[in-house]
């Protein structure tokens, strides 16, 4: 019932000021598919590099890398994929969380800690690639380090909450 009624209230705040709802429609429209075309090669490029990735094996042999330090601070060795790759692509992710989930079970600690990460991080490069390329800034400076504390965070965050709430 909030869309009908939102709609309701649109149309009927428009009449009440006088606007033409439907050319603000028309006129908005229009910029989103202005900022379309300025955002479209910024994840035209992210999606490649994610692809180029994951088919070259760079992402696995990373997740070799990092396990070790992982391990000392309570993460599964197994979610490094998920870890590394959630920064760059949602659907990635959701790709290797489902791989995890199948694998181990939906009820495992793994399968639980997948989905939960899944739900605490942001797909930060993409976030910043939209947002930072739909209003022309080129220089990130510290978005993107504190982006990606904030996913490492939630990332640790996860596995503890779910190691607390569900043993292990």
């Amino acid at each position: 019932m909030i869309v009908p009624f939102t709609i309701c209230g649109v149309a009927l705040y428009g009449a009440f000021h006088r606007v033409d709802v439907y050319s603000s429609l028309v006129q908005g429209a229009g910029e989103g598919l202005s900022t379309l075309v300025r955002i479209v090669p910024s994840l035209v490029g992210l999606m490649t590099a994610v692809y180029m990735l994951r088919a070259s094996g760079a992402l696995e042999l990373a997740a070799l890398a990092l396990a070790p330090l992982l391990e000392r601070v309570g993460l599964d060795p197994e979610l490094l994929p998920l870890m590394l790759v959630r920064p760059i692509s949602g659907s990635a992710a959701l790709g290797v969380g489902a791989e995890l989930i199948s694998t181990y079970g939906p009820d495992s600690q793994l399968g639980r800690t997948a989905a939960v990460m899944l739900g605490s991080t942001e797909t930060t490069f993409y976030t910043i690639a939209v947002y930072f390329g739909a209003v022309g800034i080129t220089r990130t400076r510290y978005a993107v380090p504190a982006a990606l504390c904030a996913d490492l965070t939630g990332f640790l965050a996860a596995s503890w909450a779910v190691g607390l709430l569900f043993g292990g």
